[in-house]
């Protein structure tokens, strides 16, 4: 009786309509599916379903009897309270998708909740690497003109922004915001030998940062001796040109000389005794 009891539950809470709540929660942390109640209603039975990735029972109050001890992944990690609310506790990665509340009252109404939990991973600290932007002299001097880029390794729906110490975070595209924010570019003059420039990473439930000093990277590598990189192209590129003609001459050599060397022992080839002088 208790079986048939359960399927009409479940057959009816299909016919229902659905509220939507969302949930978010860390990997390691704790999740609470609040069980919203309204006025008036009185709860005699609750159901709590995983709906994905296939229909598992997850908790159960049966007047007034509690029930966790179903086969599913979240077998010991959940608590149901008094409220009826319930707790996953340790969220693993795997834990995100829908869940489904089914209320019953003592007059036999019911009413259906269904809630969406998303488990994320804290964000690494993220990594900024400074790249001087080469100009034609046309520069003015003491100036420098930067690109920042910001990565965090091995993760997934992260949010990127840029603070310049001091200053309101940098959220325009205008102020040199690339590829979803990951990249800066900024103009350093003179004043900016401490300008700290601070990369923000964040989803969700959890947040990340790290603090640079660009112009620390401007002039470090600008002595007499330092060659552009263009100054190495003009000087690698002929090199290459060389070597490559050299093999070329040495390959065609090697054929060349083989092969004469063949005709010249081949046992149907004739000599002559005659030289012939050179003129």
């Amino acid at each position: 009786m208790a079986v048939w009891t359960l399927q009409s539950l479940l057959l009816w809470e299909v016919l229902l309509p659905v509220v939507w709540a969302q949930v978010q929660g860390l990997v390691g942390g704790s999740a609470l599916l609040e069980a919203e109640v309204s006025p008036g209603f009185r709860v005699r039975d609750a159901i709590w379903r995983s709906l994905w990735p296939s229909e598992k029972l997850v908790a159960t109050f049966f007047r007034g009897a509690p029930e966790i001890l179903y086969d599913s992944r979240f077998l010991g990690r959940t608590q149901l309270h008094s409220n009826l609310s319930l707790e996953i506790q340790p969220l693993e990665q795997g834990d995100s998708g829908n869940f489904s509340l089914l209320l019953v009252d003592t007059r036999g109404r019911t009413e259906s909740h269904t809630l969406q939990l998303t488990v994320y991973e804290a964000v690494s600290r993220p990594t900024v690497q400074v790249f001087i932007a080469i100009t034609d002299g046309t520069q003015p001097p003491r100036t420098c003109q930067v690109f920042l880029s910001c990565v965090v390794p091995n993760s997934s729906e992260v949010t990127y922004s840029w603070q310049r110490e001091g200053a309101a975070e940098l959220r325009d595209p205008q102020q040199g915001l690339f590829i979803d924010s990951q990249v800066l570019r900024i103009s350093l003059g003179p004043g900016d030998e401490e300008t700290i420039y601070s990369c923000i990473v964040s989803n969700p439930v959890s947040w990340d940062s790290v603090a640079v000093t660009p112009w620390e990277s401007c002039f470090q590598n600008t002595g007499s001796g330092d060659k552009s990189y263009k100054d190495i192209l003009l000087v690698a590129v002929p090199i290459s040109l060389l070597l490559l003609l050299a093999g070329i001459l040495s390959t065609w050599h090697c054929v060349f000389g083989s092969g004469k060397k063949r005709r010249n022992n081949s046992p149907n080839s004739t000599t002559t005794g005659t030289e012939i002088p050179l003129v």
